[in-house]
């Protein structure tokens, strides 16, 4: 297991860059404690792969450094960073069984032949194949070969990481939660390093101690599912994250009071003047529809989802969604929002802004 810093790291695919827009992945600098889970989250294209192409040692970034622990890795080839992969499609020997193919990085380390027996009946457990053990792999599903390379990637326990490369794409959707838990088990019980590249939230979200979004080649905010849920530091974090995603709207900021379209929305705390494009974020669950004072609306629908209603509308500074505790009807002539104060981010050119007094 190892701590990973990322020390000035940047990487663009031109060979002569001239300026950020020619990076695919912005400057950067973190450092990932050991033992960590963490999932990189963003939209195709944002950088996710590259960075951990980087990491695995797939890529050479065009600037910075990466370590493990205090040894300088950067140049270093994949086969000696001592990491495990699992990648998005199924990487298995099609003429081995499963029990072989589950052995092969033991058996290529020269361990125990007992340790190496328990080892794969544990990891065969836990991902639901020890009934086929001795079956070829070739005469299996592309999600059952994808267990095995997912085996394959856990069956180590002295590895500095475990990268995971989007890899449960073609697991069915029932399979997927399941191995989902049982990954962060196996990591509550081995404390590896794990980073996982997912576009999925759900995933991310249910998977990582902590989530690094990226977004335009950039780390925009890295934290514990709460934090990014309580406070996006980037509004793309409000859009992402969540269902539905953080109402953002252009808005005046003064004090502790906001204009939007000339109506008033209170403000927990004060903020000094702003420059720039200035927002106000708050989550659908910290609206509430009113006839009197607020933001005037026109609700367009309301969405039955289970747990909760979801009341879609229009008002003059853009789309607003409302989330409703499932069974509060919707009042007759409701035409008005307001927001928690305490709940209301601002923000300036798409960063978050703290407030001038009180606690962020």
């Amino acid at each position: 297991m190892a701590r990973i810093t990322l020390d000035n790291l940047a990487h663009s695919y031109l060979p002569a860059p001239k300026g950020e827009a020619d990076y695919a992945l912005k400057q950067m600098d973190h450092v990932w404690e050991d033992g960590g889970a963490y999932a990189l989250l963003g939209p195709s294209g944002c950088g996710k792969s590259t960075l951990l192409n980087i990491i695995s040692g797939l890529l050479i970034p065009s600037q910075g450094r990466v370590l493990f622990g205090d040894q300088d890795v950067t140049r270093a080839p994949t086969a000696a960073r001592n990491i495990a992969q699992v990648f998005q499609f199924p990487v298995v020997y099609d003429t081995m069984t499963v029990r072989e193919n589950l052995a092969f990085p033991l058996r290529n380390r020269g361990m125990d032949a007992g340790y190496v027996t328990r080892r794969v009946g544990e990891i065969a457990e836990m991902i639901g194949m020890a009934d086929v053990l001795d079956r070829k792999a070739r005469g299996l599903t592309a999600d059952a070969k994808q267990k095995i390379s997912l085996g394959r990637g856990m069956v180590r326990e002295d590895v500095n990481a475990i990268l995971f490369d989007e890899p449960l794409t073609v697991i069915d959707p029932h399979m997927k939660f399941e191995l989902r838990t049982q990954l962060k088990a196996l990591h509550r019980q081995f404390a590896h390093t794990m980073i996982y590249v997912t576009h999925d939230q759900t995933e991310a979200l249910t998977f990582a101690d902590k989530v690094v979004v990226m977004y335009d080649g950039r780390v925009v905010q890295m934290g514990t599912p709460q934090e990014l849920f309580d406070t996006p530091e980037h509004t793309f974090v409000g859009y992402f994250i969540g269902s539905p995603g953080m109402n953002i709207l252009d808005a005046e900021v003064s004090g502790a009071m906001a204009r939007v379209k000339g109506a008033e929305v209170p403000l927990g705390l004060g903020y000094d003047a702003l420059t720039g494009r200035v927002q106000i974020g708050v989550r659908p669950e910290f609206c509430s529809l009113t006839s009197g004072a607020g933001l005037p609306i026109r609700v367009t629908r309301v969405e039955d989802v289970g747990r909760h209603r979801i009341v879609r509308g229009e008002t003059e500074a853009g789309a607003v969604n409302i989330t409703l505790p499932e069974g509060m009807a919707v009042e007759a002539g409701a035409d008005r929002v307001v927001f928690a104060p305490e709940r209301v981010n601002v923000y300036a050119d798409d960063w978050r802004v703290r407030p001038a007094r009180g606690v962020a």
